[in-house]
Parts: C-alpha cells; structure tokens; sequence
C-alpha cells in the first residue's frame, strides 16, 4: 500500500509557480523612492530596507521571530535613510522586500544574493531552488531597483551633475557569538577620499568608535552598490553601518540622523 505525502500548508506557499507572478497587484512595488526631487548631490540606497516576503512566498519557512531578526533586514536604515533623505535633501531609493528574498546589494549569482543560510539560520524557503525562480526573483525585484538607480544616474550624468552614492545600512552588535567593537563603519572601494572624510567626521567625537571599512569592505564579488553605482561611474561613494541597537529606537534615529546629516555636509565640503 503507497502512501500519500501530506505537504504541510507552509511547505506548499513555500513552492511557488514562477509561472504565476510573484507580486500581487495588491502588494508593494519592488522598490519606493522618496524625495524624488531632492536638490542634493546626494543619492541615498537602502537596499535593505524592509523584512517584507511576497505573500507566494509565505514566510519562507521562517518563524516570526526570526524574520524580525537582523538576518531579514537591516534594523533602523528605513527610519534612519528617511530621515537623511529630509535633512539633506536627497533623493532617497529604498528596497521593499526582504534581502532573504534577493539581496539588491550583492553580484546576481553569488550565493548570498539568495541565502540558503543566514548566519547560522537556514532558510528553508530557498533551498534547491530551480533556474526559473531564481530568475523571477532577479526580474521582479533586483533589477527595477537596480535599473531606477541607473537610471537617475544616467539622467544626473546627461544634465553635467556629478552626484554621491552612499547606501544606509546597518550592522549587529554580535556576529556568529563575537562582540563587535564599533558604533559605525564606513566602507569604501576607490573613493578613498571621500570614504575617509566621513570617517574624520565621525570620529571626531572621541567616544566613538568608527570601523575603516569594518565591519565589512567593499569586493566586487560580495557588493552591488558602491562597485556599480559608485566606483565602475568614476563617483564618488560609499556605505554607513551603524550598529543596529543605536538606531532601533526613534530616538537613536534622531540622534544618528543628526550626527549623519553634520558628517555628510562636511564631506560634501570636499567633494562637491
């Protein structure tokens, strides 16, 4: 006697038809942008802006708990980006859905733009993928995002402007078990000038503690952003991590937003 296998509700919302979309017309586009006009030199990403998964997708196979967690998002950009976004002006591109679905800010292909782990977490929702819905998941969401960013680039070079790419992002206070020691980063590639003028302006408040591209560095082979928008267009730019825990409050958005705003006009002084 053969058995029938039961498939669970959450493993049957985890298979979805890439012939069917992946968005529903009732569900957020794939990317958002703020300030659209902004007047600033400044073009500010945060790619990793929300934990949202497409309903097809259900939840990935993931418990709550652990989509709220870092691994989905980077806690506190989307407040943080905005409030940048207003105080200085600039245009502002965010993700709308979670970097476990595809990550808008590494190379199409590499294993981490669609983790089957997530520092220790597994995600079950992307393991053994086929070809197809890896690819719906790049036509869907990587690349509008990619392409609105390219685009404004090409409009802002074709007008004689020569704007600032710099990505908001934020970072954990503890790493696969270890401490991490810095409040901020700033990671950069070829724009080592302007990558260190925003690390002069932070640390200089002596009870910082602020990483020269830590906690992570800038490869072509792990990033999206600064080598493509930034580096491969001969602009200047870079990314900011805080550490997740100053910016998970409004109050740590304000008193970050502020500090950002001062180090960003000062580096603008530099590198208009």
């Amino acid at each position: 006697m053969t058995s029938t296998k039961i498939i669970t509700p959450t493993e049957k919302r985890m298979r979805h038809d890439p012939g069917q979309p992946l968005l529903a017309i009732d569900e957020p586009p794939p990317y958002a942008v703020i300030n659209p006009d902004g007047a600033s030199p400044y073009l500010l990403l945060c790619e990793h802006a929300s934990n949202r998964i497409p309903r097809a997708l259900g939840d990935l196979g993931l418990p709550e708990a652990e989509r709220r967690r870092h691994i989905a998002w980077d806690i506190g950009v989307s407040a943080l980006s905005q409030h940048l976004s207003r105080a200085l002006d600039a245009p502002l591109f965010m993700t709308n859905y979670s970097r476990l679905v595809i990550d808008c800010n590494r190379p199409i292909g590499v294993p981490s733009a669609i983790p089957e782990v997530s520092e220790t977490t597994e995600i079950p929702g992307n393991l053994a993928l086929g070809e197809a819905e890896r690819q719906q998941r790049i036509d869907t969401l990587f690349m509008p995002f990619a392409d609105a960013v390219a685009r404004r680039l090409d409009r802002l070079r074709d007008e004689g402007k020569r704007p600032i790419v710099v990505g908001i992002h934020s970072f954990t206070p503890v790493y696969f078990g270890k401490q991490r020691p810095w409040h901020a980063g700033i990671l950069y590639g070829k724009a080592t000038g302007f990558g260190r003028a925003l690390i002069r302006g932070l640390a200089a408040d002596a009870a910082l503690t602020i990483g020269d591209n830590e906690p992570y560095t800038i490869h072509p082979d792990e990033d999206y952003t600064v080598p493509v928008h930034a580096d491969d267009r001969g602009l200047p730019g870079a990314l900011i991590e805080v550490r997740h825990d100053l910016i998970d409050t409004l109050v740590g958005v304000g008193e970050w937003g502020e500090r950002l705003t001062r180090c960003l006009a000062d580096a603008l002084k530099e590198h208009a």
